[in-house]
């Protein structure tokens, strides 16, 4: 039989190939249930009964013809216009009703709104709202499917307006040079909320941007249902055995507001006409009625059926209760479960430095987990700026110990895309200064995904921070309270190298993400017995190093050995806590030495204000105020950057004005 071409738009030709009827009406279907649902939530936000949508009308052939052409266990990271991701995997529409109106039985339990969650079950990972961050997630997963052979691709989505954010220029570059079986999929569909593409970027396709990157790269018809699922269907099937990143850019239009209440009165009107004349629902419609292979009773009975379907879930998710707002299971949902208990030392002990501890300590873990991944760079056969990894390539590999390009936002969403497939990962920041750069993926990715929809990150970042060694604004930073703010993440900072040996154990054994600071003063300067096997101090913990009843000081990191020196000096019998892990805090600890001493001098080396200490020295005054005998004292470094001269150094850190502050304490 000879097929027809469309009559409703003349410059859209399907040409569906070998493709079976079945495919042909399946991708008709799903296209026509996600805009029935569509309609239906449009309906309910104007009869005010839902809150927001995000409309992807005239965009389906995109999100159904990338996921039909996948297999169910490959990972998708959709946005928030992908509806027919989530409904070609099938995924419950009460439950997905649910998760749109807010209540406890939905996917985040009312903690997030709209598709910002995902479903290990069908493997969908929804986005944050901050453009870029799931592509470089799809990184992750495609390397598990290299590491584990299992031949699998990665989906990710990103809008034409995505396409300007550093995170997909990151994620490509990585792909790129690791060859990760993974397809970028931009839906360039006209506008970023009103900038039209005119002000978005410069080159003529942004295909062309992939090209840059060594990728494979195509711009298809986004509004061609077969062209969309043959184009990744071909691509897919050809990566899974030859793994290397394909870019595909899909030409569409945004027929609806950014979202409903933005409307489009910044969109010219023959625009929004000329388009609506390519509609990839009506006009497939159109030829596969016209090639009889749909028929119009065929096509009123889809669309009876799913109205009917959908008018049913809609009503009955509405009866549902809300749910409960317990206090206690939101803060308990921030991390997953872990029973975090001491592991004593085995083996004998030797004197080591404090970074012959970290190594020794990863070398165990490395040994002990087998799908320990350790991410960044100069890592490999350079064996990291500090040398910590150095010999690990030659013993566990490249594919585990892997270099890196300079992109930090690109490292840590690869490390969490690898915790989704089970994987535990270690990224090696060179200078935690450098963790700005990948500040978003840390505080609203690995931080936050738990509490969202109960997915773990099971990451480990390294963090070497600290001043002492004249190296400037940008090498020397102690900068853990930028992220002791924020839910999520545990934090860990230890003074010893026998310690920075168990917390380290025990960062790998947690599987919620962990930031552990490592001064790199105390690198080789400090030295201390340390068993050689394996053994674990739990987090929350503090430790007492020197014990008195003159005063308390409450300090970290580098502070415990200038407190130790300053007590000394002038010879004070005092408590000295190291905290050792600053999230969580060992407030019982601190307690019974406040309650103990009556004094509170509390030090660190990051600047005073908005450092740990002013939240520290809040909480000893709302809760142990009746057993102060004088205020709490803040030891703590000037408000300034750190500078680069010994001189200037000197006088910028806690450590020159700590004396003086004991003293003060001492004689209120």
């Amino acid at each position: 039989m000879k097929l027809k071409s469309s009559s409703i738009h003349p410059n859209m030709h399907y040409q569906p190939g070998a493709l079976q009827e079945s495919i042909l009406l399946n991708l008709y279907q799903q296209m026509v249930y996600a805009r029935l649902i569509e309609e239906k939530m449009l309906n309910l936000l104007r009869q005010g009964r839902i809150s927001k949508w995000f409309s992807g009308i005239g965009q389906e052939a995109i999100s159904v013809g990338a996921t039909m052409a996948l297999n169910d266990d490959e990972f998708i990271f959709p946005l928030h216009r992908n509806l027919g991701v989530f409904t070609s995997r099938k995924m419950p529409l009460d439950r997905l009703f649910a998760q749109w109106q807010g209540k406890s039985s939905g996917y985040t339990k009312g903690r997030d709104r709209s598709f910002h969650f995902g479903c290990m079950d069908y493997h969908i990972v929804g986005m944050i709202s901050h453009l870029g961050p799931q592509l470089t997630l799809a990184n992750g997963t495609a390397l598990a499917s290299k590491l584990n052979q299992s031949n699998k691709v990665s989906v990710a989505f990103t809008g034409e307006g995505g396409t300007s954010e550093g995170d997909f220029h990151e994620a490509l570059n990585l792909a790129s040079v690791w060859k990760l079986p993974v397809i970028f999929i931009i839906e360039n569909n006209g506008y970023g909320l009103s900038t039209p593409t005119s002000e978005q970027y410069a080159c003529n396709k942004l295909s062309d941007r992939g090209l840059g990157y060594g990728m494979e790269a195509h711009t298809i018809d986004g509004n061609n249902i077969l062209e969309v699922y043959q184009t990744i269907s071909d691509i897919a099937t050809r990566i899974r055995i030859n793994p290397a990143p394909v870019l595909v850019e899909c030409l569409s239009f945004r027929m609806r507001g950014h979202e409903e209440s933005s409307g489009v009165k910044y969109v010219p009107t023959e625009l929004l006409d000329e388009w609506s004349k390519k509609d990839p629902i009506l006009n497939y419609e159109n030829w596969l009625l016209e090639n009889e292979i749909l028929s119009a009773a065929q096509r009123d009975q889809i669309k009876k059926q799913f109205k009917s379907e959908i008018q049913e879930d809609v009503e009955k998710v509405f009866e549902w209760p809300d749910g409960d707002a317990d206090p206690i299971t939101e803060i308990e949902d921030v991390f997953l479960p872990f029973v975090d208990e001491e592991i004593a030392p085995t083996g004998e002990s030797k004197n080591i430095r404090f970074i012959d501890a970290i190594k020794d300590g990863l070398d165990i873990a490395m040994s002990k987990h087998d799908q320990l991944i350790l991410i960044g760079q100069d890592i490999a056969d350079y064996g990291g700026v500090f040398k910590i990894t150095d010999g690990f390539v030659k013993k566990y590999g490249k594919n585990r110990v892997r270099n890196t390009p300079i992109c930090e936002s690109a490292l840590i969403g690869a490390a969490l895309g690898l915790s989704l497939e089970g994987y535990k990962s270690m990224v090696e920041m060179q200078f935690a200064d450098f963790v700005s750069c990948g500040f978003n993926q840390i505080v609203n990715n690995l931080a936050k995904l738990h509490y969202r929809w109960g997915q773990n990150a099971d990451v480990v970042i390294r963090l070497p921070c600290g001043a002492g060694t004249q190296a400037g604004p940008f090498h020397s930073q102690s900068n853990e309270a930028w992220f002791a703010h924020v839910p999520g993440l545990k934090i860990v900072y230890p003074s010893n190298p026998y310690d920075a040996k168990g917390l380290l154990l025990n960062a790998f054994e947690d599987p919620n993400p962990v930031l552990y600071f490592e001064h790199k003063l105390l690198y080789r300067s400090v030295e201390s017995e340390v068993p050689s096997g394996f053994y674990k101090i739990p987090f929350g913990k503090a430790s007492l190093t020197h014990a008195g009843d003159q005063l308390t000081i409450i300090t970290y990191g580098l502070g415990v050995l200038w407190a130790t020196e300053a007590i000394s000096n002038l010879k004070i019998n005092a408590d000295v806590l190291d905290l050792r892990t600053l999230a969580p805090l060992d407030y019982d600890s601190i307690r019974l030495s406040v309650i103990k001493t009556g004094r509170v001098c509390i030090l660190h080396e990051d600047n005073l204000f908005g450092g740990l200490g002013g939240e520290l020295a809040a909480w000893v005054g709302e809760h142990l105020f009746e057993h102060l005998d004088a205020p709490v004292v803040r030891c703590a470094s000037m408000d300034t950057p750190i500078p680069f001269s010994k001189r200037l150094e000197d006088q910028y850190l806690a450590k020159n004005r700590l004396e003086e502050c004991l003293l003060k304490l001492l004689n209120y």
